[in-house]
């Protein structure tokens, strides 16, 4: 009986129900008859002398589930789109190759781009149409399907000749590289430009650095305060400051499960687009905890481990691998996972805590949430603070400590009732790259709040990846599903992966993570480096052959594997004394430098690595029994300080330590004065005088 109902439902299905990708598999029911990418697909349009439907989206994006339900679902425009097309699907986030190429052409063609992308493309993969949202019937100006694929259809065989030009045409712009820069280095100058830019485009009013929409862009905020630090320039830090205090209180943070939104709609980050990304929950964290390093604020601190609460809860799995993110939508409704009424407020907590919360939060009887297509008032309220809790103890004239007790309860009373309701969809694909940069966050939590679980959570993290997501000869696999891992990896797998291995390395000084960041970075080279130019390609050399290979910097929502790869290059080199990899690191700004230069302030993640490698770095080596106070005291100071050009290596006194000698270039002969802990400080290959005294080796560091 069972076989059976199974032999219906397959029936029922396209060959996506095949799939284990979470996206792929929310398209398996459509009547448009879904291939996955691959050679089945394109092969069948040549047969059948048929343009292939290309649509890329993923499994939490709120208009891919629109256009989903309004024309993939929809009998007619299946019809249509079957007769006239091969149709294939294609998540953006196991693919980011393939998005990236037809994003291209996507804003070559039409100036703009964005998720749900619909590419046209020839048998042999060259695109000749795109759009984004396609509504089953045309408005405002915006062609429908119906409509389309006449257009398309009638072209394709009258027509073909020019199709099949425009496509070359395309795809040979494309394959085009911007001219590279004559070899020159970027230094000062250009994070001065940096500066100024992101000081023009500033809103100081509520933070950030656009209007509408408004993103976090956290490597905006690590250039800042690397160039607060180089500089003393205190409006860098006061940037950081209101961006982080205005993220934090708005709506775009939810102040009940913890975690931020995605980005927010409007100006004062109240509105969010409600779907959370892990790679968000990574970066934001990183901001605030070296923003807390740099201030000792403690509310940047609780907003860190906050994140941290949300990701175990949500975003973990059960062998440690972090999961890619949650649905805006819940039921169909944006935001209705989120959304309160105020009478609903009244009703789950006492009168006096009701009172509290809906004077914190902003409740409003009419609701502060407006219905984004109408624009009236919902009824409902997005939680968010205007001022801080001291703000509003002073205001009640009530110890901050008490009304901080009296908070707490509340939110965990409307929290539980809040968990009650059904949740949004969660992608549970595990991603290396955005575990990488979850990776580095937790190790960098782990070193600056001196908290050992962090670095648990990141240790199993990784061990997962290199268990899981690694083929035999050491190579990276890109994507994890259903207990599959595919994919191979892609240039951001391993420069962001890398770059959360040699922070678990500061933060648990096992060895074992340098030596395997080493092994990745080789290979990383072998496979993606341009011997000609310099640089990195997206693609290794041996993948699957499209109609480009892509080069970038563009540090967009994530920054760019060239950006981090060559903050790791330098980061690599200092350890391990091999000028090599700084040279390495040097080629991929002078490749990119002409680009660079014209607009510093959109490449914020490669100017942290422009000012590492502008200097002052430092090279830091502690000795000391690792199970002393002194020893303790003095990495503790070390990694709670914002030093963020620096290196730190540590050899414990009661043990040999082979492994870290044969990889760091500068740790040999390097002992314990008097028995206690020692700290070696070189700044730009200069060696400083061995001290054992904390408030020296900070002096050493340019702290005092």
């Amino acid at each position: 009986m069972e076989d059976k109902e199974q032999q219906k439902v397959a029936k029922r299905a396209n060959r996506l129900l095949y799939s284990k990708n979470p996206y792929l598999l929310q398209h398996a029911f459509n009547p448009v008859d879904w291939y996955p990418w691959g050679p089945e697909a394109f092969e069948r349009a040549k047969k059948e002398n048929k343009p292939v439907f290309v649509s890329i989206g993923y499994s939490t994006c709120h208009w891919c589930h629109v256009m989903e339900k309004e024309v993939f679902d929809d009998p007619v425009s299946a019809e249509f789109m079957n007769e006239a097309f091969v149709c294939v699907k294609v998540d953006r986030e196991e693919r980011p190759d393939l998005d990236s190429i037809y994003m291209a052409a996507s804003q070559m063609l039409t100036g703009s781009g964005g998720w749900p992308l619909n590419i046209i493309m020839t048998p042999d993969k060259k695109p000749f149409f795109a759009a984004t949202y396609i509504p089953k019937e045309g408005r405002f100006g915006h062609m429908g399907m119906l409509e389309l694929v006449p257009e398309i259809k009638d072209a394709w065989r009258k027509r073909k000749e020019e199709v099949l030009n425009s496509a070359e045409q395309i795809t040979t712009a494309l394959r085009e590289a911007p001219p590279a820069a004559p070899g020159e280095d970027l230094g000062t100058e250009t994070l001065k430009r940096a500066f100024d830019q992101l000081v023009q485009n500033f809103d100081p009013l509520f933070g950030g650095f656009t209007d509408t929409p408004k993103f976090p862009t956290s490597h905006n905020l690590f250039f800042l305060l690397r160039y607060w630090k180089r500089t003393g320039e205190k409006k860098a830090l006061e940037m950081v400051d209101k961006t982080l205090d205005s993220m934090r209180r708005g709506g775009i943070y939810d102040h009940l499960g913890f975690g931020f939104h995605r980005y927010a709609t409007d100006r004062e980050w109240l509105v969010p687009h409600f779907e959370k990304m892990l790679y968000d929950q990574a970066l934001i964290s990183i901001a605030y905890i070296e923003a807390c390093q740099a201030t000792g604020k403690s509310e940047y601190e609780q907003t860190a481990r906050e994140i941290f609460e949300y990701v175990f809860r949500v975003m973990t799995s059960p062998e440690g691998g972090f999961y890619c993110g949650e649905d805006a939508d819940t039921e169909g409704v944006e935001g209705k996972s989120y959304l309160w009424r105020k009478e609903k407020i009244d009703r789950v907590l006492t009168p006096e805590k009701a009172e509290l919360a809906v004077k914190l939060f902003n409740v409003e009887e009419e609701g502060n949430f407006t219905e984004p297509l109408t624009g009236e008032r919902t009824g409902t309220n997005i939680l968010h603070l205007k001022g801080s809790l001291k703000d509003l103890a002073s205001e009640l004239k009530t110890p901050e400590d008490e009304l901080k007790k009296r908070l707490e309860s509340a939110m965990k009373k409307l929290f539980e009732e809040r968990e009650k309701r059904a949740k949004p969809h969660k992608d549970d694909k595990i991603l290396t790259d955005w575990n990488g940069l979850m990776i580095a966050a937790l190790a960098k939590g782990a070193q600056t709040f001196a908290e050992p679980r962090y670095a648990g959570a990141a240790a199993k993290a990784a061990a997962f990846i290199l268990k899981s997501m690694r083929t035999e000869d050491g190579e990276l696999l890109h994507s994890f599903c259903d207990g599959e891992a595919r994919v191979s990896a892609f240039l951001d797998d391993y420069a962001f992966f890398i770059w959360g291995l040699i922070e678990l390395y500061e933060a648990t000084f096992m060895a074992g993570y340098l030596k395997v960041a080493i092994e990745l970075n080789d290979i990383l080279i072998k496979n993606f480096w341009d011997e000609t130019e310099g640089g990195f390609y997206f693609t290794a050399g041996d993948a699957e052959e499209l109609p480009a290979r892509k080069k970038e910097v563009y540090d967009g929502a994530v920054p760019s594997g060239n950006s981090v790869a060559a903050y790791n290059l330098l980061r690599l080199g200092r350890i391990t004394a091999d000028t090599s990899l700084e040279e390495k690191a040097a080629k991929i700004v002078r490749v990119f430098s002409k680009s660079v230069v014209q607009a510093p302030s959109a490449y914020t993640q490669l100017m942290c690595a422009i000012d590492f490698a502008v200097g002052p770095t430092y090279e830091v080596t502690v000795t000391g029994d690792s199970s002393a106070r002194d020893t303790r005291e003095l990495l503790n100071t070390l990694m709670g300080r914002f030093v963020p050009n620096k290196i730190m290596l540590f050899r414990p006194a009661e043990v040999a330590t082979p492994e870290i000698s044969s990889i760091a270039g500068f740790t040999r002969d390097q002992k314990s004065l008097e028995g206690k802990a020692t700290a070696y400080v070189c700044r730009n290959y200069s060696c400083e005088t061995p001290t054992t005294d904390r408030e020296r080796m900070l002096e050493l560091l340019g702290e005092k």
